[in-house]
């Protein structure tokens, strides 16, 4: 097991805004999940995405990781931005994430507590699936490859007609889950697999926003309100027009909320 080495993108430099830390779904790019979400979020904050390994921007990984590891990872990949001076010392900053991202979101509240202002959960839970799906997952895409994942994740990623309302924007998502490295996306299921915060959301104090969409099916409203319920800051929002992956499928909406909660924040 070993801390991955996570790729930042910056999406909207500006240091004297706040800086909003942007986290992946699994088989996505960064770029192209949150890009559409970009021109509703920039005049608000700094934008720095970042790419799970083997995805988008990051190189594959070599070695299995677990969430933990993976939160880590985001958080050496901000003290590297800090010490490049992208991120201004003393600015607030945030975190939203999606899926697994969300899922980094909860394990960063948990292990590395005040390190955000804030931080928001987007289509995920604190237990995604089970670990014998995930192992299972994880060893038919090692084996055979991440296109045997494309007609499957077209069906719970996207509400139904989203596909045809925006071919492009889908398209480019199938697109990233095609080309990810097959290894690196089996060790990001290795993670899910041990991953469960569910006793552990009592602990979380860090301010956090649980944003689901009424059409998922991977992560339904129910495990937003369970986080809200249980965690001691947390509040969940509901998007009705969006299933697993709501800054592509709603990004007026989702950047909505970040905004008014973050602000809050």
């Amino acid at each position: 097991m070993a801390i991955p080495q996570l790729t930042p993108s910056l999406l909207q430099q500006n240091s004297e805004l706040p800086t909003l830390i942007l986290g992946p779904s699994l088989g996505t790019s960064s770029l192209h999940l949150w890009g559409p979400a970009v021109p509703y979020l920039k005049d608000h904050f700094q934008l720095v995405a970042w790419d799970l390994p083997g995805h988008g921007a990051s190189s594959p990984s070599t070695e299995a990781f677990s969430m933990a590891e993976l939160a880590q990872g985001v958080i050496t990949m901000i003290a590297a931005l800090r010490t490049d001076g992208v991120i201004a010392p003393g600015a607030k900053l945030y975190y939203a994430g999606v899926s697994i991202g969300g899922a980094t979101a909860l394990q960063l509240a948990h292990d590395h507590a005040g390190v955000f202002d804030a931080l928001s959960v987007v289509c995920s839970a604190a237990k995604i699936g089970t670990p014998k799906g995930w192992n299972e997952r994880a060893e038919l895409v090692a084996s055979a490859g991440t296109p045997t994942m494309v007609v499957g994740s077209a069906q719970r990623w996207f509400a139904p007609g989203f596909i045809e309302k925006d071919a492009v924007t889908s398209t480019n998502l199938l697109h990233n889950l095609q080309d990810a490295d097959r290894f690196s996306y089996a060790h990001a299921c290795g993670a899910l697999a041990g991953f469960d915060l569910r006793e552990q959301l009592p602990e979380l104090r860090d301010p956090l926003l649980v944003i689901n969409g009424a059409q998922d099916q991977v992560c339904p409203p129910a495990d937003a309100e369970f986080i809200a319920q249980h965690a001691q800051n947390a509040g969940f929002a509901i998007i009705d027009t969006v299933a697993h992956l709501a800054p592509a499928e709603d990004p007026q909406a989702t950047a909505a909320l970040l905004a008014d909660f973050f602000s809050a924040n």
